[in-house]
């Protein structure tokens, strides 16, 4: 499909901006690609998955770190597959296909999350993810403190409650509800998340914690359980590592020449979960400085069923109708070929130069 222009923003950091502007983009120039928390969101980006499972991975001289905090670790375990594209269409599959009663519970949400990993994973995915040469996968999870750690709606809800507000003065109130966890490949000793005012523990990733460390990553309070007794962690209750990693505000390593490719489905960062609404929280410049975000654009998501991308609100709103849901986000997945199909053709002919935008 050729070029449509306006739906695609390309927005790059000061540096990814000199050296794009200057070298155009090729694969072996991506260093490592960042995954945001998001939910239902990232269905914007599943042909954007399929596309560069082809694009960035073969004649890889050197693996490429994918980093991802929620759903963005569950896309990325996705892309560590041996195939990866059948792994991300199964992904996608299982994903819309989620089915609920009328007013389920944490338990219930928990027990079909599962069902939608495993439906990706199978039997080899794991082993799969941990022995590709072509990547390095690393989950962002966050450990509950005191209260935070229950599962029962008032002292969780009590927690987030008082979260959101010592988060609102100051990003540093978050450490005390929650600390970071980085789940990583064990071959890659953790290069990241250093000074940025946030205790980060390292946990390598094997056969007995994979499953469990991606469901944690993924777990969203109030919804979902809490995961806890994960192999060669820390006891303790893991949740959704979003709550502090939204859309990953880090310092990513790399030398100098080296982008961070950040597929996204918005084209603002917001640093933690609690930051959704505060308009004036942004992500360090020095951290945004490599970064090049490929983002629909605000027209094209205009044109987009119902004029919006998929979110968790589309279960209540669609309560009851699965159908319905399912119908809307296939046609959203179906639109959003087009973000795939001008990214390739921006990065493949040279024209991403002339398209970027300052982040």
């Amino acid at each position: 499909m050729p070029m449509s222009e306006g739906n695609t923003l390309f927005k790059a950091g000061p540096r990814a901006y000199r050296i794009i502007r200057e070298h155009g983009l090729t694969p072996d120039m991506i260093s490592v690609m960042a995954g945001a928390a998001g939910g239902p969101k990232w269905l914007v980006l599943s042909n954007f998955d399929r596309m560069l499972s082809g694009y960035l991975f073969p004649g890889r001289d050197t693996p490429l770190l994918m980093i991802g905090s929620s759903i963005g670790a569950w896309r990325f375990a996705a892309l560590s597959r041996k195939d990866p594209m059948a792994a991300v269409g199964k992904f996608e599959e299982a994903y819309v296909n989620q089915h609920y009663s009328s007013k389920p519970g944490i338990e219930e949400v928990t027990d079909e999350s599962f069902r939608v990993m495993d439906s990706f994973l199978e039997d080899t995915g794991i082993d799969e993810a941990l022995g590709n040469n072509r990547s390095r996968l690393s989950m962002i999870a966050v450990k509950s403190r005191g209260p935070a750690a229950a599962d029962a709606r008032f002292p969780l809800g009590a927690s987030m409650a008082c979260a959101a507000l010592c988060n609102a003065v100051s990003r540093h109130g978050m450490k005390l509800f929650f600390s970071r966890t980085l789940f990583h490949d064990s071959r890659l000793t953790p290069p990241l998340i250093t000074g940025t005012g946030y205790r980060t523990r390292h946990v390598p990733l094997c056969g007995e914690n994979f499953r469990s460390a991606l469901m944690a990553s993924g777990s969203i309070p109030m919804v979902m359980k809490g995961i806890t007794g994960i192999p060669c962690a820390p006891e303790g209750t893991y949740r959704d590592g979003g709550l502090i990693d939204y859309h990953l505000d880090l310092p990513f390593p790399g030398d100098n020449g080296s982008i961070v490719l950040f597929p996204h489905f918005a084209d603002r960062i917001i640093p933690g979960w609690f930051d959704k609404p505060l308009k004036w929280r942004k992500p360090r410049a020095a951290n945004m400085d490599r970064v090049l975000l490929v983002a629909p654009s605000p027209e094209f998501v205009k044109k987009l069923p119902l004029g919006k991308i998929p979110d968790r609100t589309d279960f209540y709103l669609f309560n009851g109708r699965d159908r319905e849901r399912i119908k809307y986000w296939r046609a959203v997945v179906q639109e959003c070929e087009r973000l795939a199909d001008d990214f390739y053709e921006a990065a493949t002919t040279g024209k991403i130069r002339d398209l970027l935008q300052p982040l």
